[in-house]
């Protein structure tokens, strides 16, 4: 049978992958609604029209703070979990977590 600790180093490594890709979808989503509104404008809408695309933008924004939260949150007990199980260094789900971790760091907020 499989080591249950691989099973939880793999979950949890799927966790910040998707945490991570999701951040970047929303901050797209962000700038494409900005460019949305501005096009809007540019063409003289209605003004309900952009007031609910503005909407739209605001719910987009506030998801991208949300997924920071939990992309710190799923990253701290993804590497947690790495320091605790060293013993599985050279196990191939391991290395791929650690890999994860590089490359979820540039998604994380600069801290000061």
């Amino acid at each position: 049978m499989a080591d249950p600790r691989i099973r939880q180093i793999k979950i949890k490594t799927g966790v910040v992958k998707r945490i991570a890709k999701e951040k970047i979808v929303y901050e797209k989503e962000v700038e494409q609604q900005r460019n949305r509104i501005q096009k809007i404008k540019d063409e003289g809408q209605d003004e309900h029209n952009i007031r609910k695309q503005e909407e739209v933008l605001q719910e987009s924004l506030m998801m991208v703070p949300d997924c920071q939260r939990r992309l710190v949150k799923a990253f701290a007990d993804l590497k947690s979990t790495l320091e605790t199980e060293q013993d599985l260094k050279e196990h191939e789900d391991y290395i791929t977590a650690e890999q994860v971790l590089k490359d979820a760091e540039s998604q994380l907020p600069e801290t000061d």
